[in-house]
């Protein structure tokens, strides 16, 4: 606790033997999790191998509740590296899609991974760059040193071969609408190590993007996910107080139909959403 940065209070500890190299650690957005990350080697030597095992060099995962850790889970690149990469866990950021915890991080010569949390004991990679090796013959240190998202992109600093721009593309586990929204959140300037709370204004495209999750999870029927969606776009096309009323009643709705939902949080999520659209709406 640094409320009195003169009287810093420590509120929890936790070990593991797994790890070697305690290098960084990252809530996620809510602070219900933390991630740590263990640079195994020091990020000079190969350390995501077929044969190291997924529980080094890895990101170690924790839930945070009443100012306790309890550990969850490990993240390690999935797809193993030569013994001519330098590779293990390194920096890496959060990238800003509502409702759910994903990460960019570089992982040396292993590349940029990026992966969810959101479930921290099944996280899971969703997107990857991975070049290969320097020199396939000898080690040479290079590779991704940190994968950070800033408005709309993932800058990437690779150690010997230069700075690394990407964008986002949909796929099965990330929708259009879930990259629309995160490329809401704009920040005039970003030191990742300061942990600024990512805040998204009302908006219909953050509402489809809950939509898309609650498509992916089976949190709502077939049938109800095609209405909900056939009512924002008709909402969208609306104006003035005809607009207002259609997210209201569509807000109170999803309110009702939350308890009944295998993914109440997420259908919460919605509702509230549209609520707040319907608020501003003009």
């Amino acid at each position: 606790d640094i409320r009195d940065p003169a009287r810093p209070k420590r509120l929890s500890a936790v070990a593991d033997s797994n790890f070697s190299f305690w290098h960084s650690a990252s809530f996620n957005n809510d602070g219900t999790k933390m991630l740590f990350t263990d640079e195994w080697g020091g990020g000079t030597q190969p350390r995501c191998r077929a044969t190291d095992k997924p529980e080094w060099g890895a990101d170690a995962i924790f839930t945070l509740t009443n100012d306790q850790m309890t550990f969850r889970g490990y993240y390690k690149l999935p797809a193993p590296q030569t013994s001519q990469e330098n590779c293990v866990a390194h920096n890496g950021s959060l990238i800003p899609v509502p409702g759910r915890d994903i990460m960019a991080q570089g992982w040396y010569q292993g590349g940029v991974s990026v992966f969810e949390f959101t479930d921290p004991a099944r996280p899971r990679e969703i997107a990857y760059f991975d070049r290969g090796p320097i020199d396939a013959t000898k080690m040479y240190v290079g590779g991704s040193w940190s994968a950070y998202w800033y408005n709309g992109y993932i800058y990437s600093s690779e150690i010997a071969r230069g700075l690394d721009v990407f964008e986002l593309l949909p796929g099965g586990l990330l929708s259009q609408n879930e990259i629309d929204a995160a490329k809401l959140v704009h920040f005039n300037e970003l030191n990742v190590q300061d942990q600024q709370k990512l805040v998204w204004p009302a908006s219909l495209v953050v509402a489809r993007a809950f939509v898309d999750q609650l498509e992916r999870s089976s949190g709502l029927t077939t049938d109800r996910i095609s209405a909900v969606r056939q009512s924002l776009t008709a909402a969208e096309q609306a104006s003035g107080m005809a607009r207002r009323n259609a997210l209201t009643q569509l807000a109170t709705q999803l309110e009702s139909e939350a308890g009944g939902s295998s993914d109440g949080a997420k259908v919460r999520m919605l509702a509230s959403e549209v609520r707040e659209i319907a608020n501003v709406a003009r």
